[in-house]
């Protein structure tokens, strides 16, 4: 076996050299965690797979190489999680640069969520559940049952991929989900390392079905992601910021006019959730309230129609 690089920055070593190296080492177990067989061996099999399907990859450290190749200054001995390249602008969906990138040296896929688009224009959220069950158990705790969606399988959970309304403007805040849920959500200017990574355990990075694609994030995520909890004093518990509110929709338009600068997209886009689950037509009072609050009124109006949609109700 040919010995890595070890410079911080990609380097040329022959072609598809990282394919021979990570594929044909008795180092490396090509398994998932629940011991499967992998047909994605690769990180280059990995990238190919997901750019075919509008995924789109950037390069990642790589735990067999001799240093981290991320670009940070000091490791923290996270190996194999580190971007190799500027993330946010180095992405790209073409195969041809993807196989030079990954014929360079041993990297790992990587997905740029924020730059991922999917059907009539939605946005990519990745929830990353730290253990097998874990986002099972919220949505239980909910009265919910999780949706079958693109699954990846990492060394102890998964990563589920979900499209969301374009109008909600996710981070990587959980929401109300803080201290419920054992994982982390990833949305925005974020990224997931991708099926045929290598784990720094051993473990292969595996898609579960790979011919399902992502699916809706459910209304009661969306919910819980976009509600701000705050801590009760004197309770050891968590309790929404969002008000009740009363029959009519007089809460929700409040709740909409007090929105902070920064949150006034996510509490229009919960306010009208509630509005449309409660079957009222509350579209024209809440885009006014929008308006008032600093949105501007196309904005307001996609936003109130995302929602509407997301919930079932009619447009």
């Amino acid at each position: 076996m040919n010995a890595p690089e070890s410079t911080n920055a990609p380097a040329a070593t022959g072609a598809n050299v990282g394919d021979q190296q990570d594929a044909g080492s008795p180092h490396t177990v090509a398994q998932a965690a629940d011991g499967r067989e992998v047909h994605i061996r690769t990180p280059l099999d990995g990238a190919l797979w997901l750019i075919r399907r509008g995924f789109p990859v950037f390069p990642a450290d790589h735990p067999l190489t001799r240093r981290c190749t991320g670009l940070h200054k000091t490791c923290d001995g996270s190996r194999g999680k580190h971007p190799a390249a500027a993330f946010t602008r180095a992405y790209t969906l073409d195969e041809r640069r993807v196989h030079e990138t990954f014929s360079r040296g041993l990297r790992n896929p990587a997905v740029a969520v924020g730059a991922c688009s999917g059907p009539e224009g939605t946005r990519l959220v990745v929830v990353d559940s730290d253990r097998r069950g874990a986002i099972e158990d919220v949505a239980g705790a909910y009265g919910r049952r999780w949706p079958r969606t693109m699954r990846v399988m990492t060394a102890k959970g998964y990563h589920d991929y979900l499209w969301v309304p374009a109008a909600l403007r996710l981070g990587n805040g959980l929401g109300e989900l803080q201290g419920k849920f054992d994982g982390d959500v990833r949305a925005g200017n974020a990224y997931v390392i991708g099926p045929g990574a290598l784990h720094a355990s051993g473990v292969r990075y595996v898609v579960d079905d790979p011919e399902q694609p992502p699916v809706m994030a459910p209304a009661w995520l969306l919910d819980a992601l976009v509600t701000k909890p705050t801590f009760a004093p004197g309770r050891e518990r968590w309790r929404n910021a969002a008000p009740a509110g009363p029959s009519d929709t007089r809460g929700l338009v409040a709740f909409v006019l007090n929105s902070p600068q920064g949150a006034r997209n996510n509490r229009l886009f919960w306010a009208a959730c509630r509005a449309a689950e409660r079957g009222q037509d509350a579209r024209d009072e809440l885009l006014s309230a929008a308006v008032q609050a600093g949105l501007g009124e196309r904005e307001a109006a996609d936003t109130i129609r995302s929602a509407y949609n997301s919930t079932g109700a009619p447009a």
